[in-house]
């Protein structure tokens, strides 16, 4: 009888690929065909309710529910002249994950027939029930009620399945008692306060033509793609996402020969597949590869404002995982899928740009501009050595705990890496020094300006926060995180900043009548001298820079518990409140949930760890055990000696160590899942699990592995590494 694992095997080598036929050549023929976009809303609104909705997404007015009534109408012709049905309201709720209710256009009338019905305020607000969604303390059980209410600024979109269309229509999510219960509704907090904050600074000292400004952001995916009868056959990918157990093949990544490399027929007609979805979704994807590790890839897009590609970062996993499925594959989108080989990022390329069109992260010929340039970037050098702890918190999750600091990905300390010519540049304006010129260099004549590379694009690999020419990347996210969590400090942290840098650049210029240039670089030189400890170009993966990072006074939190209680703290506290992101019940309410999450992901992977080891290890060695004893006896039978049979009798004993450290650490784990569990709060829960749980899997998981490596292929039920990687 074939075990899962030889079925899994039979079923993959009998794959083929699924047919992929894109609606055209070319992709400008269906891009955001299945969004209502401005187009969309030209030939389906009235010039009443289109200016409404243009004027809510430019400038941040409120519609008129009178208004609603129009715009959900005209949004209803539009869904149904391409076969939608019903509709649904699309929020991103603590979960991690995206969440929607669907609700039909249909009716029924008084005389028995029926229409097609959405008012403006099934439009504008819905009722799902918060109950079950995490809440943090928040909701009382009398007030399960939750609320989600339109976003306009994101557009509508169609969701399309194998059996009908939903209009799906972009919310936030908040509480029965006005808390918000997601990450969209404190990120637009957080986007509206840089751009008030950007707008105050540019058009004071720089611009005055300046009125608006926004956050841009560019997410780059990385993931993994395994066949689905493998993670059918493997429980712990099926329930966690990533392997409890399994021996590293003996061919992983160290060829480099996967990355960039040849794309494997079965999985670029996935990827053809699921890019065509998501060009009518309007995710406007750029770029695919094979990333470094076996079966591992990469998707990024091009740069949107970061509510937009936020949103579409969560629809583009979804639609990741549902086209996967059409060509049997798995999505892997945990941070660390395999041991021993690299695991997934999602970098964030963040930037301000204003709406005359100009990045204020990128240098330009003109000195004036360069002047402007250089105090956004010293200021967000300042607001994340100000705030390192809370950006590093952001990015917490059980996940990432261990991908950071493993060696392929930057540590768990923050700094940043801005490249040795702003380097250069930062510490001469600091020692009134000139700068030496390059042959790439704009000539700048100003007094006291430097010269800047226009081609500024040095990188570092191994820097959680680094400068790459015209925008700041934060390679620290997660794969699976909803990149909400770390832009909304973020942007926070930077608008914050940027008030403070308002108020000491008027106040130094009141004091010493001084010139608004003068002024400028006199506050940006302070807060480069005490900020530049944040600053690092070398490697951080090597021990040297843990060393010399504490010598700096830079922390190395390396656990999702100790992190978390940034968010708790009285700078955070003082930030979040007094930038009206979040109050103080949302913000207890959101370092609980957080806790919590860690808790509950940990007790699931050592439950699932302990059964694994109990029901498929430990049989499968006393199986190979069995095999190994009846040898002996028939070597003995047959006359053989004692050292004829000291191999077998040897492996019995190593056999029996594994087992016995297995079935022992495995006691350990229960008892101390038990007491994590009766912990005082969620916060000794979640260091107890972290303390006392999960450093027993390291002993079960290296007997597995031992054992994987020791018992008879046949015998052993898991697919393995070698098969689940390599075999497409």
């Amino acid at each position: 009888m074939l075990t899962l694992r030889f079925k899994a095997l039979d079923t993959v080598q009998a794959r083929e690929t699924v047919s992929v036929i894109p609606p055209s050549d070319k992709i400008s023929d269906y891009f955001n065909s299945n969004v209502f976009n401005d187009a969309a809303m030209l030939q389906f609104l009235s010039k009443e309710a289109y200016k409404a909705v243009s004027n809510a997404i430019r400038n941040g007015e409120k519609i008129d529910r009178n208004v609603a009534d129009q715009v959900a109408s005209g949004m209803k012709a539009w869904a149904m002249s391409k076969g939608v049905s019903h509709y649904t309201h699309w929020f991103q709720p603590l979960t991690g994950a995206t969440a929607e209710k669907h609700d039909s256009f249909f009716e029924p009338t008084e005389d028995g027939r029926s229409v097609e019905k959405f008012s403006g305020s099934a439009l504008v607000q819905q009722e799902p029930d918060a109950s079950s969604f995490p809440n943090g303390g928040i909701r009382n059980t009398f007030e399960a009620r939750g609320y989600t209410a339109w976003d306009p600024s994101s557009p509508a979109f169609i969701m399309e399945g194998s059996n009908g269309k939903t209009l799906c229509i972009p919310t936030i999510f908040v509480s029965y008692t006005g808390e918000a219960l997601d990450y969209k509704a404190p990120l637009l907090k957080a986007l509206h306060a840089v751009e008030k904050s950007v707008v105050n600074v540019v058009s004071s000292y720089f611009d005055k033509q300046v009125q608006k400004a926004f956050a841009s952001l560019g997410i780059e995916q990385e993931y993994f793609l395994v066949d689905e009868a493998m993670v059918i056959a493997r429980p712990d990918l099926m329930l966690t996402g990533r392997t409890l157990i399994g021996l590293s093949p003996e061919k992983g990544q160290q060829l480099e020969d996967h990355y960039f490399g040849s794309i494997p027929p079965r999985v670029h007609d996935f990827m053809v597949d699921f890019e065509t979805e998501c060009y009518k979704l309007g995710i406007p994807l750029k770029t695919r590869h094979n990333e470094v590790a076996p079966s591992q890839f990469e998707c990024a897009p091009n740069f949107e404002e970061v509510n937009l590609a936020i949103d579409h970062n969560q629809l583009l996993m979804d639609v990741m995982e549902k086209v996967a499925q059409r060509h049997h594959f798995k999505v892997l989108l945990h941070e660390k899928p395999f041991a021993g080989v690299n695991g997934s990022g999602k970098h964030n390329n963040w930037s301000l740009i204003t709406d005359t069109g100009v990045n204020l992260l990128a240098p330009t010929k003109d000195p004036a501009n360069n002047l402007q340039f250089l105090s956004f970037f010293v200021n967000v050098i300042k607001a994340v050595h100000d705030h390192a702890d809370l950006l590093r918190a952001s990015i917490a999750s059980a996940g990432n705990d261990h991908r950071l600091g493993a060696n392929e990905a930057p540590p768990a300390i923050m700094s940043i890496f801005i490249g040795t010519q702003m380097t250069e540049i930062l510490e001469n304006l600091l020692n009134n020094k000139a700068t030496s010129k390059a042959s790439k260099a704009a000539s700048i004549n100003v007094n006291k300006i430097p010269d800047i590379l226009l081609d500024n694009t040095d990188r570092n690999r191994t820097s959680p926060f680094a400068f790459t020419g015209n925008k700041f990347e934060f390679r620290a996210v997660g794969s699976s995180a909803n990149s909400a969590n770390a832009m909304i400090v973020l942007n926070t942290i930077m608008a914050n900043q940027l008030n403070k840098f308002k108020a000491e650049v008027d106040a130094h210029i009141k004091k010493n009548s001084s010139k608004k240039e003068d002024a400028i670089l006199e506050v940006l030189k302070g807060y480069y001298k005490t900020s530049k400890k944040i600053l690092f170009e070398g490697n951080g993966y090597g021990d040297e820079w843990v060393e010399e990072a504490a010598k700096r006074g830079l922390n190395n939190i390396k656990t999702t518990p100790e992190a978390l209680n940034a968010y708790i703290s009285k700078s955070a506290r003082d930030l979040f409140v007094s930038n009206e992101i979040f109050n103080e019940v949302e913000l207890n309410a959101r370092y609980e949930i957080m806790q919590e999450l860690y808790v509950k992901k940990l007790d699931i992977e050592a439950k699932l760890l302990a059964q694994l080891a109990t029901s498929h290890v430990i049989p499968a060695a006393i199986a190979y055990q069995r095999n190994l004893a009846e040898s002996v006896d028939a070597m003995k039978a047959a006359g053989l000696s004692k050292s004829d049979t000291e191999v077998q009798v040897n492996l019995i004993k190593e056999i029996s160590g594994h087992i016995k450290t297995i079935y022992g650490n495995v006691q350990k784990l229960q008892v101390e899942l038990e007491k994590a569990h009766h912990a005082k709060s969620s916060h000794e829960s979640a260091l107890a699990i972290c303390k006392k749980v999960k450093p027993l899997f390291d002993p079960i998981r290296d007997s597995s592995d031992s054992l994987e490596y020791l018992v008879d292929d046949e015998l052993w039920k898991l697919p393995k590494y070698r098969e689940m990687l390599f075999i497409k």
